[in-house]
């Protein structure tokens, strides 16, 4: 490791140079500062790890045990079989509680996890049409729209003009206003048509919140499967039977004809 330090050379003026580590221990007899700080831990401090003389217990059940030693608070974890927290360092005195840490660490990792999965962002689709679409084009993008509407999602739709369609803009505004009758059922007007250079904008927002549309979705989902189980377990009670019913009937001997001759020589 290199250093900027001001050494002095042959008892004459001070001039500054760059210098190692080695060079640093041979003129001080010292090592050189560590510039790196170390990690710097957020997990509370716990048992035997808590450095003051005393502590504000609290129980386990969360009652106030009151002001005591640091000792005597140690020895009342042992005994319960529990550890000792510091839930409030910055309190005077701290305050400690008497939990187990681990099943405590692992129900703060479970209401994370599921607090990200309750986690809604907001997405915005998008889907473009031109004045003059087709009516069939316009059903498969409508569709779209729908679909996105469902999922709780917002739909930006766009109107793209080109050439002398910039002059007739009434052509997309019809055309978003039909759209917005038309999903009225799944969604409402969030920003009313406006244009925007050669592009005219609209946002529809859903009647539905996300978590509620991924809730139906996931109860469609199980109705679906369910059917799927049902419809299989009645395929195999059906052949179940069909394989009984043939086990049950009697085996009928089968008549031997010139066919089934392997001796040439015999007749039948």
């Amino acid at each position: 490791m290199l250093w900027f330090g001001v050494l002095a050379v042959g008892g004459g003026p001070f001039c500054v140079s760059r210098v190692t580590d080695a060079q640093v221990r041979l003129e001080t007899g010292r090592s050189p500062p560590h510039t790196s700080g170390g990690h710097i831990s957020t997990e509370p401090r716990i048992n035997d790890r808590i450095r003051v003389s005393e502590v504000r217990l609290v129980g386990p059940a969360g009652e106030q045990v009151g002001i005591v030693r640091i000792e005597d608070a140690l020895r009342l974890a042992r005994e319960s079989e529990l550890d000792l927290v510091e839930v409030a360092p910055m309190a005077r005195p701290p305050v400690a509680k008497l939990m187990d840490y681990g099943k405590f660490k692992y129900e703060n990792a479970q209401k994370a996890r599921e607090s990200r999965r309750n986690q809604t962002n907001t997405v915005i689709k998008e889907m473009k049409l031109r004045p003059k679409i087709d009516s069939h084009d316009y059903d498969t993008k409508k569709g779209h729209v729908v679909r996105f509407l469902k999922a709780g999602d917002k739909v930006k739709i766009t109107i793209m003009f080109r050439g002398r369609e910039q002059s007739r803009p009434e052509l997309g505004y019809n055309l978003l206003k039909k759209l917005a009758a038309d999903v009225d059922e799944f969604g409402f007007v969030e920003s009313s048509p406006k244009q925007d250079g050669r592009n005219m904008l609209m946002v529809l927002g859903p009647h539905k919140k996300k978590t509620e549309a991924r809730a139906e979705a996931a109860v469609e989902r199980d109705r679906r499967m369910a059917e799927r189980e049902a419809g299989a377990e009645a395929e195999r009670e059906a052949l179940a039977g069909i394989r009984a019913q043939h086990a049950a009937e009697p085996a009928t001997p089968k008549r031997r004809g010139p066919a089934d001759n392997l001796d040439p020589d015999v007749d039948l």
